[in-house]
């Protein structure tokens, strides 16, 4: 792929159930179920891309594997120009190596990491010749959001500034809570920052965009999903929802009223 070191190329969800889960993503956020590139994974259901409205893949689903925590999540892969250096240069600097560096032919190579807080992410560097556009902000059924909720925020924007050339764009305070923190790369904003509340782990969120929130929630809520929180109005007049889907894992939408 020919995205800028840095960019968050691909979503994916490790799940006890991917066909279930791409039924109900399928009508919440609008994704098609398109085809797989390279091979499938090691028999399990196989490895499943949709594709937003537009065509453009976003996120794979695949069954939980064997030997990984039981609860059902979301990931997010970050591209990187060597994926062994990256991974390296996380480990040095706090983080650990989960999945050392490995190539998938024809799909690219890739490594599993941890920040220095612990918080799970691929590195990846892509086979495909053309730039990925899974993160694309107003984009509908694209990624539109990634929230980094974490113990410990300052040591968390210089680490993934180190890694990845991310910039702190901006704060908004939040009282007690302390400040939602602007990510900006490459010229454009992709997320945020914050320290992580009510005791619960660090933690990445995801959010896709979607039409009307309110018509989001109701699909939601009508398809076997859990709305969290929300919806609420955030800076520039969109409104966010925190969300979980019928196997439990965590995601987020976001969308107009």
């Amino acid at each position: 792929m020919t995205n800028p070191h840095g960019t968050p190329i691909w979503y994916e969800l490790i799940t006890g159930d991917p066909d279930a889960a791409g039924v109900f993503y399928a009508k919440v956020i609008g994704w098609q179920r398109g085809e797989t590139p390279g091979s499938t994974t090691d028999g399990s259901g196989g490895y499943q891309v949709y594709a937003a409205p537009d065509g453009q893949g976003v996120a794979g689903m695949m069954q939980i594997p064997e030997g990984a925590p039981p609860e059902p999540r979301w990931f997010s892969y970050v591209g990187v120009d060597d994926v062994d250096a990256a991974a390296a240069k996380i480990a040095a600097a706090g983080g650990s190596i989960q999945m050392p560096p490995t190539t998938m032919e024809g799909v690219g190579r890739m490594a599993m990491v941890t920040d220095p807080q612990g918080v799970p992410f691929y590195v990846m560097k892509g086979a495909s010749p053309e730039a990925s556009t899974a993160f694309k902000r107003m984009a509908p059924g694209h990624g539109e959001w990634n929230e980094l909720q974490t113990s410990d925020d300052q040591a968390a924007l210089a680490f993934y500034g180190e890694q990845f050339g991310w910039i702190k764009d901006g704060a908004m305070p939040m009282g007690p809570m302390g400040d939602y923190t602007f990510l900006s790369h490459d010229g454009g904003v992709i997320g945020a920052v914050m320290k992580v509340q009510g005791g619960k782990p660090p933690h990445w969120n995801y959010f896709f965009r979607v039409g009307g929130i309110d018509e989001a929630k109701e699909r939601i809520e009508a398809n076997g999903g859990a709305v969290v929180d929300g919806p609420h109005e955030v800076p520039g007049g969109d409104f966010v929802i925190y969300a979980k889907d019928p196997q439990g894992a965590a995601f987020g939408v976001v969308g107009s009223r």
